[in-house]
């Protein structure tokens, strides 16, 4: 299948940038990413009905001039902390691939210097979970959960 020259090499410089916190603005998400290369276009994206419309959705695209600076801008902000929340950024044409183990694995071996936070200006992680921290933490308590229905059966939901 034939996808077009210009459709490939334009996603190769162009990132996907998610998890956005909704105080982070077009000015500082381009403020936060122009020390890897010449920005082109952003395209911040908001809601356009309902009851969120006019406030951002969460995520944007970034294109860079060259294939080279997109890639350094993703291994420098992807797990990146800005406004507590661990930035999610990836060429445009790996967006769909969000849910694949790769994808995983890559998430988890992200260097602890890539952790720090960005917009508030602190580089301390503390307080914060990492996604298997939260998992063990739920699944600990519905064990917890179980035990107790399992000791009292008068506990059980009706």
């Amino acid at each position: 299948m034939d996808t077009g020259g210009w459709v490939d090499e334009k996603s190769e410089n162009r990132l996907y940038v998610g998890n956005l916190d909704l105080r982070i603005n077009e000015a500082a998400l381009i403020k936060m990413f122009s020390p890897y290369g010449k920005i082109l276009s952003e395209d911040f994206l908001w809601h356009t009905r309902g009851p969120k419309k006019g406030e951002p959705r969460g995520y944007a695209f970034i294109q860079f001039s060259l294939k080279e600076e997109a890639e350094l801008a993703k291994e420098k902000m992807h797990g990146r902390l800005a406004c507590g929340r661990p930035l999610v950024v990836r060429l445009a044409s790996e967006k769909h691939l969000e849910d694949s183990s790769h994808d995983h694995h890559s998430k988890r071996s992200l260097p602890e210097a890539n952790r720090t936070r960005f917009v508030t200006g602190t580089s301390s992680t503390s307080g914060q979970m990492s996604r298997n921290e939260k998992v063990a933490a739920i699944k600990n308590k519905l064990k917890a959960l179980d035990e107790d229905e399992k000791q009292d059966p008068k506990k059980q939901k009706m």
